[in-house]
């Protein structure tokens, strides 16, 4: 606990105390962002405003993280260490597209394919590492990885003893293969997810502390129900976690969820600086990192709900677009900005909008917890 703590503490004090020093930085490297001319007029002044503040969260979260171990005594783990790889990797692949967006002045950096082979490489090496490193949980039981070649909701195995896993079911090499598709489909989802949520100051970093924050509290309950905890066995076997690392889980997430909240003093409206590209690929990554780790890749339908909604809206729009050949169903996508040319003020809609954010993510709390107290002991 004191770990989990002493790392959100920092990160939080990272970002909430050292950010005006990024934004003077920024300023001076001419960090500025570039504005869509075909995007709400009101956005037009937001032109220059110092971007890939990303780069401050995922320090912060870093420097967190490391702290809060050597505060609490604890060893790193590699599910911890593979959370922050994720984040960095697709931080760096944001970097590079924000970087070119600010050189060149244009609304458009790395290409659409170009960003997708970045993320995919990135997840290919995290996905390989990460069934790397087994540990037994229970004596005379089968050693545990970070993550699974389980597709999850809650757990590998479902209340009624089957599970969907793909080595057995393709066979060793075949399912390796299968899971590391898999890892893409997830990453590059969340990943994009977050970056289409990022268009309005602070919506995308309260929607990020809502879902990051969720894995706080449910890493801390599978730390609480492990199987590796002798307490529970073997009465409780069937409720108990074969989670490798659920304590580090927390301990990153909360170090990820104290950087948000620092970064938000500044980002909210009017943002001084930006998370860009830099910074929503990251969360992204740190997101769908989580979820598979925790084997809850499928609830993030909820934990990140809010994401799920507005990237919806932009499928939606495209594919209504190409089958009546012109027509719309919103005013633009993403959603946000739908309702921005509604009338509605940009805090309204952010606001409104972390409302849902918080609502899903509690639901996915909930049916985490319902799960669990629904399995006979």
């Amino acid at each position: 606990m004191l770990a989990l703590l002493a790392g959100a503490v920092v990160s939080l004090a990272f970002t909430l105390f050292l950010t005006p020093l990024f934004i003077r930085l920024f300023r001076r490297l001419q960090w500025g962002q570039f504005i869509r001319d075909d995007g709400p007029v009101t956005h037009h002044a937001k032109r220059g405003t110092p971007t890939m503040g990303g780069v401050v969260i995922i320090l912060a979260s870093v420097v967190g993280y490391f702290v809060g171990h050597l505060t609490g005594g604890l060893t790193l783990t590699p599910s911890g260490l593979l959370v922050l790889f994720l984040m960095v990797g697709l931080g760096l692949v944001g970097f590079t597209d924000d970087f070119l967006k600010t050189r060149h002045q244009r609304s458009l950096g790395l290409g659409g394919w170009a960003k997708i082979a970045g993320q995919v490489l990135v997840a290919t090496v995290f996905a390989l590492l990460s069934l790397q490193f087994p540990k037994q949980l229970v004596k005379d039981r089968p050693s545990v990885t970070p993550a699974s070649t389980a597709v999850s909701l809650l757990r590998d195995v479902l209340p009624n003893g089957s599970t969907l896993n793909f080595v057995l079911l393709f066979g060793s090499v075949a399912g390796t293969l299968v899971f590391i598709v898999w890892i893409w489909a997830i990453v590059t989802a969340t990943s994009n997810g977050v970056n289409v949520a990022d268009g309005l100051d602070g919506l995308a970093t309260g929607a990020s502390i809502f879902a990051i924050g969720s894995y706080v509290v449910m890493g801390f309950w599978q730390s609480n129900q492990s199987c590796g905890n002798s307490d529970l066995l073997p009465i409780n076997e069937f409720k108990c976690y074969a989670v490798r690392d659920p304590l580090d889980l927390a301990i990153v997430a909360a170090c990820i969820t104290g950087a948000l909240i620092g970064f938000l003093w500044w980002n909210t409206s009017p943002a001084q600086l930006f998370m860009g590209d830099t910074g929503s690929l990251a969360l992204g990554g740190a997101l769908a990192a989580l979820a598979v780790f925790s084997r809850t890749e499928l609830l993030l339908v909820f934990t990140g709900g809010l994401f799920v909604i507005v990237t919806g809206s932009v499928i939606l729009q495209r594919a209504y677009f190409k089958i009546t050949h012109g027509k719309r169903i919103f005013l633009m996508s993403p959603l946000h900005h739908h309702f921005e040319l509604k009338g509605w003020a940009e805090v309204t809609v952010v606001v409104r909008f972390w409302i849902i954010a918080g609502l899903s993510a509690a639901a996915g709390v909930g049916l985490f917890y319902l799960e669990w107290i629904t399995r006979t002991s």
